[in-house]
């Protein structure tokens, strides 16, 4: 099928199953890959709607300049829309959004202006002032303010929700969103509900926002506001565009929770996805409890991980914040070791061969095996002891006669701090296991190496 433009490519993503970031979660979890839009953002679709319905009211003429306060996404379904029907645009952001967000909108032609984050809305230095400011002041200008333009919802009513639940063959139960303008999951959590009324919709929020508590209260409070660093989701205002009669509840997660989350997600199921994402997955987890196996959960996320490389996808920002976790782990050492393979003996390996494989082998300790388990361990120690001992008769005996208990083992997420807990004079190694259940002997020169 050959598009006309690449407007025409917006919709239609893919859902695919999420296999091993929500095992802990009983049911089948299902994600709506919108980075698959041209913009790589679900954000396309509303944009795309928002300028097309001004232009069927006239609200922008041809040649005029499309104007928004947006995290970024926004205005890059505006800016692909910009081209192609040859508008200017003009875009305000805040200060704590990704450079490569900014980059990416003036790599498609438009003018960036960075405006600070902490202060309140209403400040004439806020991006959503300046964006207003700017609208009244240029002629032949276009604020399309998705916070509070309807057609950012109506956009999902009409495409997303219809695409889920024709996907799902109308089994969805669940709908998960991060909530920023609130326009993806109030259209599309509208529809799903009237397609089914049994359907609850779960807006994941983030700590510093004011959604969670407007929600179950319906109080506004100020005190909730404060900077956070999570991209894309929450707000200190509340966009029209958020419908709290279609959200069941909304779930808070930290900007660390959410970043690590996003990471996981890029390193256990294949899929770079931005910030946000890593939040509502990260949601999904804590709200597990109220799920079944009969349940099947649609996750919708915003964009792609690609604007986010010198944010969460670096580690030297994520530790800056102390978001990553930098303890030396058992993992660890087994990386930096300099060999991986892993040597023993059979329990009815002669005392005599023994000693030439650790010689051979320059090991001063090995597990023994029997039927494929291990049953005891060997040191060079006891080994030179029966050796010297007695070097006519003891040479046949088998290391059955001479082993010591078996080797603790241990997983490698255990802090190698922890590894003091086994390792003494009379126990010189542990036995770790890998992900893939391969094993690997691990001594106090292991620890003092990698240390």
């Amino acid at each position: 099928m050959i598009h006309n433009n690449i407007l025409e490519t917006i919709g239609n993503t893919p859902l695919v199953k999420i296999n091993k970031v929500c095992k802990e979660v009983p049911a089948t979890v299902l994600i709506k890959v919108e980075t698959t839009n041209p913009g790589h953002s679900i954000k396309d679709r509303m944009a795309l709607k928002m300028l097309e319905d001004a232009e069927k009211r006239g609200d922008i003429l041809p040649g005029g300049t499309i104007i928004e306060c947006t995290s970024g996404n926004t205005g890059m379904g505006l800016a692909i829309a910009a081209c192609v029907k040859g508008y200017k645009c003009i875009f305000t952001t805040s200060d704590k959004q990704s450079k490569e967000k900014i980059d990416l909108l003036r790599a498609v032609g438009a003018e960036v202006i960075v405006c600070p984050t902490n202060v309140t809305p209403e400040d004439p230095r806020s991006y959503y002032s300046v964006a207003e400011r700017l609208s009244n002041e240029i002629p032949n200008s276009y604020w399309c303010n998705q916070y509070d333009n309807l057609s950012n919802r109506t956009a999902h009513y009409e495409s997303t929700g219809p695409e889920i639940w024709k996907q799902t063959e109308g089994k969805v139960t669940h709908l998960v969103v991060g909530v920023g303008t609130g326009g993806t999951i109030s259209g599309t959590g509208k529809y799903l509900k009237e397609q089914n009324p049994d359907i609850k919709v779960w807006g994941i929020d983030t700590y510093g926002s004011v959604f969670k508590k407007y929600h179950e209260t319906g109080v506004f409070d100020e005190k909730e506001i404060y900077p956070y660093i999570t991209e894309g989701i929450g707000e200190d205002i509340l966009p029209k565009n958020v419908d709290f009669d279609v959200i069941d509840l909304f779930e808070k997660v930290t900007d660390k929770d959410g970043a690590v989350m996003a990471r996981r997600l890029a390193r256990e199921e294949g899929m770079l996805l931005g910030y946000s994402a890593g939040s509502s997955f990260a949601g999904l987890v804590q709200l597990k409890d109220q799920l079944t196996e009969d349940d099947v959960v649609v996750v919708v996320i915003h964009d792609h991980g690609s604007r986010y490389v010198g944010k969460i996808y670096n580690d030297d920002w994520m530790r800056d914040r102390g978001f990553l976790d930098t303890e030396l782990k058992v993992k660890d050492l087994i990386a930096k070791k300099e060999t991986k393979d892993f040597h023993a003996v059979q329990f009815d390996t002669t005392i005599k061969e023994a000693f030439t494989i650790m010689k051979d082998m320059d090991i001063s300790q090995m597990p023994v095996m029997k039927e494929g388990g291990i049953v005891g361990s060997i040191t060079e120690s006891a080994v030179l002891t029966s050796l010297l001992e007695n070097p006519l008769s003891n040479t046949e005996k088998t290391v059955d006669t001479i082993m010591d208990a078996a080797f603790p083992m241990v997983q490698e997420d255990l802090p190698c701090r922890q590894l003091s807990k086994y390792i003494s004079k009379k126990i010189p190694a542990v036995i770790a296991q890998d992900r893939t259940g391969g094993l690997h002997v691990l001594t106090q020169y292991d620890i003092i190496q990698a240390v």
